[in-house]
């Protein structure tokens, strides 16, 4: 198999299924690490299980999360697939992925949100936080900083923006100050947008709202999307 990627404990490897001339999609492959350690495994392992359970549960070809109450729980940009010259957009890895209740809460004490840390949302970030559909908004909102900014959020604090080379140093980087900013909304260079991106502005700031309540809605962020497009792209 063609090693294709890898992610958090898995490498991805493309699988070609056409034997005797017979002509089959390709399917990717997750596996796990080797050089795991026995408990990584047995982590990634479970994620591995639970993620294909989403997936079969879910219709295709685009499998979205229709009508499943479920939260993605790691929205970032690493997770947003563009193919070609964004001819499809689609959300990739669903392995942390948590069901939620009739109210859009996580209530299933057995299950926890993991994410990614830099987009976490403020009450991911507390032992008794209460975890809704709103904490995606808030990683969507961060999501839309990263397409701004072309940074990681909260891991240029402290660098100066005159220094021409931007890459990390683990030596400049300061962590109190970092792990202080964590499920904030970060800041925006307002010098380097112009007018265009007011309304990515405006819909970025209200995503990272701290507080979960004051975040739209998914379908609302759709809306105000869609509203922005020109009549003929719209749906």
């Amino acid at each position: 198999m063609q090693k294709l990627g890898y992610g958090t404990g898995v490498n991805v490897y493309l699988m070609k299924r056409s034997p005797r001339g017979l002509s089959r999609s390709p399917w990717a492959v997750k596996k796990i690490n080797s050089k795991c350690s026995k408990n990584q495994q047995n982590i990634y392992q479970s994620r591995l299980n639970e993620e294909a359970k989403i997936l079969k549960s879910l219709k295709h070809p685009n499998i979205v999360v229709d009508i499943k109450k479920l939260l993605h729980g790691d929205i970032k940009s690493p997770n947003v697939v563009v193919k070609g010259d964004f001819e499809a957009i689609k959300i990739c890895d669903v392995g942390v992925s948590l069901p939620l209740d009739e109210n859009l809460t996580v209530s299933d004490p057995t299950v926890h949100y993991i994410g990614t840390e830099p987009w976490k949302p403020k009450e991911a970030l507390s032992d008794d936080g209460v975890i809704t559909d709103k904490a995606d908004i808030f990683s969507f909102g961060l999501t839309l900083w990263e397409m701004m900014t072309l940074s990681v959020p909260h891991l240029n604090l402290g660098s100066s923006t005159d220094d021409e080379d931007e890459s990390f140093d683990e030596d400049d980087f300061d962590e109190e100050a970092y792990y202080a900013a964590l499920g904030t909304r970060p800041a925006l260079n307002m010098d380097e947008l112009d007018s265009s991106y007011q309304q990515v502005i405006e819909l970025f700031s209200i995503c990272t709202s701290e507080d979960p309540k004051k975040r739209p809605s998914a379908a609302h962020v759709v809306a105000v999307l869609e509203a922005s497009l020109p009549p003929e792209l719209r749906a």
